[in-house]
């Protein structure tokens, strides 16, 4: 071994002591090389990225490996060399998967869920309540993943559902008919679930794939604090029915010209304490870390988790990844609200420009809550006031945008418009219009005009409860209350835009228009009938 053979030797196995990605130290078609060498008492996974030409997921005769295609074991990070070949630690039980490049698609299985992983657990899951991974005995020799080609233009569209979370069957049918119907068919890429999948019924999970699946899309998901098996004595096991079904919890994929990084942020605290906090952890820091060091500069970088980032204990360790990125944003559910973040120095942020994360409106709503309408689907209008929806975001290059759909209704319906009765020409000009614009945000401008006016009047954001659904839990509490399960309590939402009507307004009926246009540069008008007494 020469001097220089044997400092590579030193570097390779000090950064596999280290955790740290073998990537950025292997050149080319070097990286993971067969004969990679190994610290004292490693194991070693190592398999081929594939051309599979037959789309059969398994390798045949002529199915040549593919150089430069990341593979992960959930912390390193290695690269494919010239014949598509790879090399990487492994533990005793662990998840191997593959980072996918751009203009490469993985396997779906027959729901449509998108197969990147392979999963060594010798002896199984422990036992729970919903069935975790069958044992997968000893590594095979040779762990290889499928990759087909793939057309991926620059602009493309993503359907972004936060928290479906049926309790039962017939909530997978209110999901069914209230959401997933309308959008079947709809021009888009791929599809993604932000965690809370489930409302604890595991079970639940074919029904639910299958009728997701019929949207006609590859489909990914993250875990959420609702997707765990709650037997388990602490975080180690609490996912091993998750895993089963759509493989790690976090992970890594290109698309076009963005990157995206799914994340865990759920931690859970064990079945004695039946909780869970925001956390990311060390090795799924370290993985970001490999990850992203491997991600040029000047491309998009989408963030998926469950939990708003404000609610992770260790998110200043991953601000610190992200900040001297230009192109960088978040995304998350949980909340069952709908709100744009704009994260800066007192969050924790110290980049240039404040970080935008966007915490996601749910497809349950407010948990398939409040009065049935006349399919016998609940109302679940969400505690900030807003309709359950989902959304499609729109990437081109480094810029996005967010168009929020309410379910079952036009895209265009994106704001509800509030004025009390009882309005006189002598107490206009001290009534309060008060408007809900669902996807608002701090970056969004409103105006509202009456009857002709020649200009648009400026409305002004206030932090507060949406008046209307203050209503729905006046009628939820009063002597006839509707059918249903009753909704949460409200919550002050940012969303909400006030102004006064105009001074003196004749007796008679008026017209209100309002209008607003939003961060991304999207307007809409809405309007509402006045009866001045």
């Amino acid at each position: 071994m020469t001097f220089l053979d044997r400092r590579d030797f030193l570097r390779r196995s000090a950064a596999l002591a280290a955790g740290v990605s073998l990537a950025p130290l292997l050149g080319g078609d070097r990286a993971a090389s067969a004969d990679l060498p190994a610290a004292p008492g490693t194991r070693f996974a190592e398999g081929v990225v594939f051309h599979d030409r037959n789309g059969s997921g398994m390798r045949a005769p002529g199915d040549e490996g593919i150089p430069g295609v990341l593979v992960s074991n959930g912390r390193d990070i290695v690269k494919t060399d010239a014949r598509g070949r790879y090399r990487l630690p492994i533990e005793d039980e662990a998840i191997l998967f593959v980072i996918k490049p751009s203009g490469w698609a993985l396997p779906i299985d027959g729901h449509n869920l998108v197969q990147r992983h392979y999963i060594h657990r010798p002896n199984g899951s422990p036992a729970s309540q919903y069935p975790g991974i069958a044992p997968t005995g000893p590594l095979p020799e040779s762990v290889d993943f499928a990759l087909r080609p793939s057309v991926e233009p620059a602009k493309f569209r993503m359907v972004l559902f936060g928290d479906p979370q049926p309790r039962d069957q017939k909530e997978v049918d209110y999901i069914a008919h209230d959401v997933v119907e309308g959008l079947a068919g709809v021009d888009a890429a791929f599809g993604l679930s932000l965690g809370d999948i489930m409302y604890d019924d595991l079970s639940l999970y074919d029904s639910l794939n299958a009728t997701i699946a019929t949207i006609g899309l590859p489909w990914h998901n993250l875990r959420g604090n609702h997707d765990m098996n709650y037997e388990a004595v602490d975080n180690t096991y609490c996912c091993e029915t998750f895993k089963r079904v759509f493989g790690p919890t976090y992970y890594a994929f290109n698309y076009g010209q963005v990157h995206f990084l799914v994340l865990d942020n759920v931690h859970y605290e064990g079945a004695a304490k039946h909780n869970f906090h925001g956390e990311l952890g060390e090795t799924q820091l370290a993985f970001a870390r490999n990850d992203l060091a491997l991600v040029p500069k000047d491309k998009l970088v989408v963030v998926a988790m469950h939990m708003p980032l404000t609610a992770v204990s260790d998110r200043e360790a991953l601000y610190r990844l992200l900040e001297d990125r230009p192109h960088a944003m978040s995304i998350s559910a949980h909340t069952h609200v709908h709100q744009h973040m704009f994260l800066g120095a007192d969050e924790g942020w110290r980049g240039a420009q404040p970080h935008h994360h966007f915490n996601h409106a749910t497809v349950c709503g407010c948990w398939w809550q409040g009065a049935p309408d006349e399919m016998g689907i609940p109302h679940t209008t969400m505690t900030d006031g807003g309709p359950n929806g989902y959304s499609i975001m729109t990437f081109e290059g480094a810029k996005y945008t967010v168009d929020f759909h309410p379910a079952r209704r036009l895209p265009s319906d994106q704001m509800s418009i509030f004025t009390p009765d009882g309005v006189t020409s002598a107490n206009s000009g001290d009534t309060d219009v008060l408007v809900n614009i669902y996807a608002g945000s701090p970056r969004s401008t409103v105006e509202m005009k009456v009857d002709k006016q020649s200009g648009w009047a400026p409305m002004q954001s206030i932090v507060r409860e949406d008046p209307y659904f203050l209503k729905l839990k006046e009628a939820e509490a009063g002597p006839k209350p509707p059918p249903g399960r009753p909704l949460d309590d409200a919550t002050k939402t940012d969303h909400i835009w006030t102004a006064k009507l105009p001074a003196g307004l004749p007796k008679g009926t008026h017209m209100m228009q309002v209008r607003t246009t939003d961060m991304f540069g999207h307007t809409y008008t809405a309007r509402r009938i006045i009866a001045v007494g």
